[in-house]
């Protein structure tokens, strides 16, 4: 068996198309959706992510905001510009780009962003909304896996799934979106003892754990469906400076049904959904003058 491939890349595209409309719709009642994003530091990566989202708000029909700060620049001038755009009506979602230097504590600045433009859903009261099954902003990850999993018909309801990590951005809303569709899920994590007993009973698995080809082909179910949301840069090797994602993918896809790729996998459906999210805020935006 050789897994058929889950394009992210294609799907965003459809999706992308969906939201350019309704931007163009909006912009015609006046309402131009609009996201601001805020850069700290000199992060590389960071600065790759910001650079994507940007350019995906333009081809889109969002209007986009950039707002850059030296990795040295005090936390109350970050707190006051969030201040500012949470004020702004102009204004429909906020975005913090993590990591933030150490001086930063990271949960205090996205409980400063007002959950209405909350569009990466990592807010306390968009997660709690999550949490009991309510209409929230949801994480843009983990959506644009259950929109994956959604364009392939895979079957949830009943299915065992098994979510790698525990993060709050994205393993724990994963476990709840999947829970939600009527799934089993387990979550394992580091302190996980016999992590493939889990695996290999799973229908699905969803690997977010930040380690390059953690998950093995022998670790999976046969006919299993494999999704990949790391992206790491691989070290040392004929393939140093390449990126791979949490799986490997060459040992995965003989034993997988369907399998998503990386680059080109989940990473296009998380800069979409943030697309989504922002689209919608500016709908209620509309809705509310």
């Amino acid at each position: 068996m050789t897994a058929s491939i889950l394009d992210g890349n294609a799907l965003a595209a459809t999706v992308r198309a969906e939201i350019a409309q309704g931007a163009s719709a909006l912009i015609a009642q006046g309402v131009t959706p609009c996201l601001a994003v805020l850069l700290v530091g000199d992060n590389p990566a960071s600065a790759v992510y910001v650079r994507n989202k940007v350019a995906a708000c333009e081809k889109a029909g969002v209007r986009s905001l950039k707002f850059e700060y030296a990795s040295d620049v005090a936390a109350e001038t970050v707190f006051d510009k969030i201040a500012e755009l949470n004020a702004d009506p102009s204004v429909h979602g906020i975005l913090v780009q993590l990591p933030l230097p150490k001086h930063f504590d990271e949960n205090k600045v996205l409980e400063a962003i007002s959950p209405a433009k909350d569009v990466d859903g990592f807010h306390a009261e968009n997660f709690g909304l999550l949490l009991q099954g309510r209409k929230s902003f949801y994480p843009c990850t983990p959506w644009g896996v259950m929109k994956m999993l959604e364009s392939a018909n895979v079957p949830l309801k009943g299915a065992e799934a098994v979510v790698i990590g525990r993060s709050n951005i994205v393993g724990k809303p994963m476990a709840v979106m999947l829970l939600s569709q009527g799934a089993t899920v387990t979550v394992c994590h580091s302190q996980t003892k016999d992590l493939a007993f889990h695996t290999r009973r799973a229908d699905i698995v969803v690997a977010a754990v930040g380690k390059p080809k953690f998950l093995t082909g022998d670790m999976i179910k046969p006919g299993a469906v494999v999704i990949d949301v790391g992206i790491n840069r691989l070290q040392d090797g004929p393939d140093a400076g390449k990126l791979c994602g949490d799986v490997d993918f060459d040992s995965a896809k003989e034993v997988a049904s369907l399998i998503t790729p990386v680059p080109g996998g989940v990473g296009p459906m998380t800069i979409t959904m943030l697309l989504a999210n922002t689209l919608e805020s500016a709908r209620r935006a509309a809705a509310s003058r």
